[in-house]
C-alpha cells in the first residue's frame, strides 16, 4: 500500500469534494477500494451494531444505469429551503460556491465515466423516525463514510458526497437489487484517481461564526 505524504492535519484539511479533477480513464483497483472499506468499518458505530453496507458499482453498463438515475434525480430534487444565513455563508466566498455548482454540472454530464461509484447504505429506514433514532442511524453511517473518503484521499483517490439519489432512491435500490424497505441509501459517491494530488484547504466562514462557548 502506497499513500500520499500527508500529515493528519493535511489529510483532514485537504480532503475536498472532487468533481472536475476525477480521472475518468484510470481504473481503480478493487484491492484499493477494499482497503478503504476496511478502514471505513473501523469507524464508531451506534451500539456496535455495524449495520453499514457499501455497494460498489464498476461495471460499465451498470454505471450507465445508475448514472442516468443520478442525472434525473438532480432535476427533481429540491432540498431544504435556504435561509438568509445559508445565503450569507454560501456567498462568503462567491468563487468557491460558483465552482461547486459548475463542478456539479460537469459531474452530472460525466457521471457514467467515473470508474467506480460507491453507495453507502445502512440497515433500517428513518423516514418517519424520531430525531433520536435518526441521529443514531446517521451517526453510525456518516463516520464510516468520512473514514472511507479520508482513506481514499490518502491513496490518491477523489470522492464527493452527493445526496442526489434521494428523490429516486427507490428506483436506484431496485436497479441494484437493494431491499428498499429494509435498507436506506445514504449517499451516492463517485470514486476515481484525482488529476494531481495538490489540494488545498477551502475558504470557510470565520471560526467566530460557528464556535459557541457555554451557550449559543
Amino acid at each position: 500500500m502506497t499513500t500520499l505524504d500527508l500529515t493528519p492535519d493535511e489529510l483532514l484539511s485537504t480532503t475536498r469534494a472532487v468533481r472536475k479533477r476525477l480521472d475518468f480513464d484510470r481504473p481503480v483497483p478493487r484491492q484499493l477500494i477494499e482497503e478503504c472499506i476496511d478502514l471505513a468499518t473501523q469507524a464508531p458505530t451506534g451500539r456496535n451494531r455495524q449495520r453499514w453496507h457499501f455497494i460498489v458499482v464498476t461495471d460499465r453498463a451498470k454505471r450507465r444505469v445508475v448514472g442516468d438515475i443520478f442525472r434525473r434525480a438532480l432535476t427533481v430534487g429540491t432540498g431544504q429551503p435556504l435561509t438568509a444565513d445559508d445565503v450569507w455563508r454560501m456567498n462568503y466566498s462567491p468563487r468557491s460556491t460558483e465552482r461547486v455548482f459548475d463542478g456539479l454540472r460537469y459531474l452530472a454530464e460525466n457521471i457514467h465515466r467515473v470508474p467506480a461509484i460507491v453507495i453507502p447504505a445502512i440497515e433500517g429506514r428513518t423516514d418517519r423516525a424520531s430525531v433520536e433514532i435518526q441521529s443514531g442511524a446517521w451517526g453510525s453511517i456518516l463516520p464510516a463514510v468520512w473514514s472511507f473518503m479520508l482513506a481514499a484521499r490518502a491513496r490518491g483517490l477523489g470522492t464527493t458526497w452527493t445526496s442526489a439519489q434521494g428523490p429516486l432512491e427507490r428506483e436506484l435500490a431496485a436497479a441494484l437489487g437493494i431491499p428498499y424497505d429494509q435498507v436506506m441509501l445514504a449517499a451516492f459517491i463517485p470514486l476515481a484517481y484525482t488529476l494531481g494530488t495538490d489540494f488545498k484547504p477551502a475558504v470557510r466562514v470565520p471560526r467566530a461564526q460557528v464556535l459557541h462557548w457555554e451557550r449559543w
